[in-house]
């Protein structure tokens, strides 16, 4: 009953991003540090290509790639900002250069096929390869009301092909034509997936959309192994991104409660866990290859920190959980230690269950 009522609590939670080995890794994390990521710049000289880059999630993996040295395409469909829109690519490219790195803006529908084939034959003519793929482009219907918390069959069908279209369709289309260009260079592939693979949150399509994506980089990796390239799900926490804000600002029944920043990151905490995975050795990160990595144990096996220099726990630590239920360590997640439930008990409560 315990762990039922703790991994209720930790869906509940992640619900609130709009996407996000066992026991004692640490028991009262790590010292706080600068980002050596920054620092060292380990990504010199690599290519990276990031989709849906303009806001959110992507944003953040474009800034973390860029300031650890990798020279960042970013694409979206949004190039120059206004009053109406929550970012733009003018703005993120501006960002990335203000912090002295390198990138691309690339104006690209992720929808449209021949857009994305575009798109990596200008990264092969001006790159001769590519080392890293991370696929994030998503669409998130609005307004929200009209989907979420909804049963299914009151959902039009196109609800599919707008959650599913630009999202697990076009990250396998992108994939499908980024890999040759990663072959050459011992390529990553990340796709930006959330706990919402294995429980669930949202609607049914949501779900069904990024178990897709966790199934997808278990099963390329199986045929990228062989030609040394690695195909990672990354699952961020509970992040601030500008639809997070937004929906705190509308206030809306659906999501109140559960829209609460307490123990969130922000995007860049996800850049650099993509940032830290790029930077290990093609043989090392091999090893990984088909996994789900959480951003925040990438943070603490790798030792950075988000940006505001603090260190946010993994969904599945006691220092996440007992301070979300219990109001009277709230504030207090440091006295709590980081012991994080295994996966093998996070699977008893999964989906889909055998009988």
């Amino acid at each position: 009953m315990l762990a039922r009522r703790l991994f209720k609590r930790i869906g509940v939670l992640l619900t609130a991003s709009g996407v996000a080995s066992a026991g004692l890794k640490t028991l009262f994390g790590r010292r706080r540090c600068a980002s050596w990521l920054a620092s060292t710049r380990p990504l010199q000289g690599l290519t990276a290509v990031v989709t849906g880059a303009t806001r959110g999630i992507g944003r953040g993996i474009a800034i973390g790639l860029a300031e650890s040295g990798a020279t960042v395409y970013i694409t979206g469909r949004t190039l120059k900002g206004g009053k109406d829109t929550l970012g733009s690519l003018e703005e993120v490219q501006q960002t990335i250069k203000d912090k002295g790195g390198e990138c691309i803006a690339l104006q690209c529908d992720s929808a449209d096929d021949r857009q994305l084939e575009q798109l990596f034959k200008r990264v092969e003519r001006e790159n001769g390869g590519l080392d890293v793929l991370v696929n994030n482009a998503f669409t998130i219907p609005q307004p929200v009301s009209d989907w979420m918390g909804k049963p299914f069959w009151q959902s039009p069908a196109k609800l599919w092909d707008v959650i599913n279209g630009v999202g697990l369709r076009s990250h396998f289309v992108a994939s499908a034509l980024a890999s040759p260009l990663l072959l050459q260079r011992k390529g990553l592939i990340v796709n930006v997936s959330s706990w919402g693979g294995v429980r669930y949150i949202f609607h049914v399509i949501y779900g069904i959309g990024k178990a897709g994506m966790d199934r997808m980089a278990a099963d390329m990796a199986e045929e990228l192994k062989p030609h040394n390239v690695t195909v990672v799900s990354l699952w961020p926490g509970k992040v601030r991104t500008e639809n997070f804000y937004k929906l705190l600002q509308e206030n809306d029944p659906l999501t109140k409660g559960v829209l609460d920043p307490y123990l969130s990151e922000s995007p860049l905490y996800s850049g650099r866990a993509v940032a830290a995975l790029a930077s290990l050795p093609p043989h090392k990160r091999l090893k990984r290859t088909g996994s789900v990595q959480v951003t925040a144990e990438l943070a603490s096996e790798f030792n950075f920190n988000d940006e505001d220099g603090t260190r946010p726990p993994s969904f599945r630590s006691l220092r996440f959980l007992l301070p979300s239920g219990v109001k009277a360590l709230k504030g207090k997640e440091q006295l709590v230690p980081d012991i994080r439930i295994p996966w093998w008990l996070i699977k008893t409560q999964a989906s889909p269950k055998f009988s």
